[in-house]
């Protein structure tokens, strides 16, 4: 007979469901939002891309500060910070009453969102074992998938009858239902009394980054021999550089470097890396292009990927199971390569546009390789890892899984030829297909199952939002 879980891990499995639910619903408004906001703020694909990685430079270069933050000083504190702080840039990113406003504000939601899913998610880990863990993550993974289906359908009848602002304050009622299930939750912290916080490598991988995407996405305007360019670019690859350095010398790291050593972390990492880019991606020019060049409204855009979400609702929490019995590695390869059948199936959109002929093939292939995909790969990434590790481990997956997201829009100019007319959608289908292919093989040649006696699954954790 399966464990049951006590009252007290049902209300932290709520808790760590409804923080993430808000990074989720947010990641999926934006992208249906996108063309309302440059119409409204100008700006054109610039402010475009700037919105999804103002967010993503910040989320991306904190989450690893709140990892360790969160190991050192308490889930639960730092919980709280992000979802406050989560609710007040979306108000303010509401508000905006310019393009620059807009951009600040989604860099300061960012900020905030990376102390929501590290801390929320380490709660699992610090108050379950296996297999009840496992099977917690499986049901994690169903569930915060509902943001997907919320998301996109609500905010897309939010911007066709009211206002892109409006569906940023959706963001308010999760953050409020959070913070009263943390006021229920009798959860004892564990506080290291010498822990310290690298700063200094906070503030150079944020500006690492942000040096670097601000290349990326200005050199299209530009060109490469402008010095506000090839500057900032050089700057942002040096600081990374100089940041991979200290974190292998400082007494803290804020990225434990050692956490590679594990074969299944490095590799799950790398695969992370691939996988994500391409759905980063995939996410950001669907969204746009149903809107700009197949002509549909914002919520028949948000609708297209229902059938991708609704299957990974329904089989999410078998593949976890499933992975569980038999290992990670067939699940992380075949799951991706699925997604990339889907992707190149996005080849058959054409100016005459079908969504059912064109488009609903490759979001069901979506679904069934993400299914199979999400569980499998962050329970063999954060298993690697001992749980007083847990929330710093689950900072470095989903790090990782930002930076390959903000890394193809940034280089969205160069993926798409300059346009995302038909022959650019085409090119980015391509791109996304490659990257697929290319997490799926890593997976096979990386990824090591665990041995029969510890076949009931590894120490899971958050997947990536």
């Amino acid at each position: 007979m399966a464990e049951r879980m006590t009252r007290q891990q049902r209300l932290v499995l709520a808790v760590a469901i409804l923080g993430s639910f808000v990074a989720f619903l947010d990641s999926t408004i934006v992208n249906v939002a996108l063309p309302a906001i440059a119409r409204d703020l100008g700006g054109g694909l610039t402010t475009q891309q700037w919105t999804v990685d103002a967010y993503l430079i910040t989320l991306s270069a904190l989450i690893l500060v709140a990892g360790a933050v969160s190991d050192a000083f308490g889930r639960m504190p730092v919980l709280r910070i992000g979802l406050i702080g989560f609710g007040v840039a979306s108000l303010a990113v509401a508000l905006a009453p310019d393009a620059v406003v807009l951009v600040i504000a989604r860099a300061a939601q960012g900020a905030a969102g990376a102390f929501l899913v590290p801390s929320s998610l380490a709660l699992i880990t610090a108050t379950m074992v296996e297999p009840l863990r496992s099977r917690a993550i499986g049901i994690w993974t169903a569930s915060t998938t509902g943001a997907m289906i919320i998301g996109p359908l609500v905010g897309g009848l939010i911007v066709d009858h009211l206002s892109w602002r409006w569906a940023f304050s959706l963001n308010v009622l999760p953050i409020a239902a959070s913070l009263w299930l943390l006021t229920r939750l009798d959860h004892r912290e564990e506080r290291r009394p010498d822990a310290r916080v690298d700063i200094i490598g906070a503030l150079m991988c944020t500006f690492g980054l942000g040096g670097a995407v601000f290349a990326l996405i200005e050199q299209p305007t530009s060109g490469w021999s402008a010095p506000w360019i090839w500057a900032p670019g050089l700057g942002g690859i040096a600081l990374l550089i100089a940041f991979v350095w200290r974190q292998r010398h400082v007494a803290d790291p804020i990225l434990p470097l050692d956490l590679f050593r594990s074969r299944n972390f490095s590799a799950g990492n790398l695969s992370t890396f691939f996988v994500y880019a391409a759905l980063a991606l995939n996410g950001f020019v669907l969204a746009v292009y149903l809107q700009q060049g197949a002509g549909l409204s914002a919520t028949l855009a948000g609708l297209s990927s229902l059938p991708t979400t609704i299957i990974m609702i329904l089989l999410s929490p078998s593949a976890g199971a499933l992975a569980g019995r038999w290992g990670p590695r067939l699940f992380m390869t075949a799951g991706p390569l699925i997604m990339a059948v889907g992707a190149g199936m996005l080849l058959l959109v054409g100016t005459d546009f079908d969504y059912w002929w064109q488009v609903f093939p490759a979001m069901v292939a979506f679904g069934v390789g993400l299914a199979l995909t999400v569980s499998p790969l962050t329970a063999a990434i954060l298993g690697a890892a001992d749980s007083a590790r847990a929330g710093i481990a689950s900072a470095v997956n989903n790090a990782v899984a930002r930076v390959a997201g903000l890394l193809p829009i940034a280089a969205l100019g160069a993926i798409t030829g300059g346009a995302l007319d038909l022959a650019g959608f085409h090119r980015a289908a391509i791109a996304t297909a490659v990257l697929l292919v290319v997490g799926g093989v890593v997976s096979l040649l990386g990824i090591r199952n665990p041995a029969p006696r510890d076949a009931g699954g590894g120490r899971g954790a958050d997947a990536p939002v």
